[in-house]
């Protein structure tokens, strides 16, 4: 594999662009085995990076990971839990066991737990969404800033937030809170750990066009009107948001950091508004701004 992804020319100020490469470089990813993880292993493993990739399913994992070999690329899959903080310091150690360094992390797992308003929540459902969305998140992220650290070289580092994020849903409280607490992770991380030539930033995706989403509004002809809601007029693919996960970890955002990348088509950007009768598709008035786009990982 040549690991250079095409952007190579001249750009509009006259500047020569190099091929974004990750050659020699050691990224690890959780949740990594459907969805946004499984599309951004791929993108990395065919961009020349040493991927390691996390799920609990051991079945889609090792199915991944032969076909990523057969392709040359280098890759190893490990079977872990992330609501188990031994495990996530398990694999942290392993990667780093198996390449010799750590040089960019991807912390996609997550859960979206169960929908209910805040009378009706339950605490169990709060610590189970916690366990992974936060407490998995911040003790993977402790570990592989130690790493990065004890190397002395820097890195890169993206956690998974969510337009819930920024905006709460009906419903949802306890998956919106729970990504509220990865955008406050992630720019103490930033301010923290910038002097060390650690960057570290988050993806907040809206809704992202996987089996997950589907089975949450229900059907095809669902997801064609959600997708009339957005400005792009169209919902966003798992490529989508690994692409911009590799823009992060690569020197072309090199004085980017502390900031979560929204990747939602535009929706956030609009007030609420309602279409005039036979403009396109009537409007949805509430969309799960959920883990969407990447339960499926972990659930997997």
């Amino acid at each position: 594999m040549d690991g250079n992804l095409e952007l190579s020319g001249w750009n509009i100020f006259g500047r020569w662009v190099v091929p974004m490469t990750f050659q020699d470089r050691v990224a690890l990813i959780t949740g990594g085995t459907a969805g946004i993880g499984e599309a951004t292993v791929r993108r990395l493993a065919s961009l020349g990076t040493k991927t390691v990739f996390v799920g609990r399913d051991e079945n889609d994992g090792r199915r991944i990971e032969s076909e990523l070999l057969r392709d040359g690329a280098e890759a190893v899959f490990l079977k872990a839990d992330l609501s188990h903080p031994d495990e996530v310091r398990r694999i942290i150690s392993a990667s780093v066991d198996i390449y010799g360094r750590l040089d960019y992390a991807f912390n996609n797992a997550g859960i979206s737990g169960q929908m209910g308003l805040i009378n009706d929540q339950t605490e169990s459902n709060f610590d189970e969404v916690f366990s992974i969305n936060v407490k998995g998140l911040f003790i993977a992220l402790q570990q592989e800033i130690r790493q990065m650290l004890r190397q002395g070289s820097g890195g890169s580092i993206v956690n998974m937030a969510s337009v819930g994020g920024l905006l709460a849903t009906p419903g949802a409280s306890v998956y919106v809170a729970s990504k509220h607490a990865v955008i406050g992770l992630t720019k103490s991380a930033a301010i923290e750990y910038g002097p060390h030539g650690i960057r570290v930033n988050a993806v907040s995706p809206g809704a992202i066009r996987t089996e997950m989403l589907r089975q949450v509004v229900g059907n095809d002809t669902a997801l064609d009107e959600l997708a009339d809601i957005h400005p792009v007029r169209r919902i966003g693919s798992p490529e989508d948001v690994a692409d911009a996960v590799a823009w992060l970890f690569s020197e072309y955002s090199s004085y980017y950091t502390g900031q979560s990348l929204v990747l939602d088509g535009g929706l956030t950007a609009q007030r609420p508004f309602l279409r005039p009768e036979g403009v396109s598709a009537p409007i949805i008035q509430s969309m799960r701004s959920g883990h969407e786009e990447s339960s499926a990982e972990i659930r997997a």
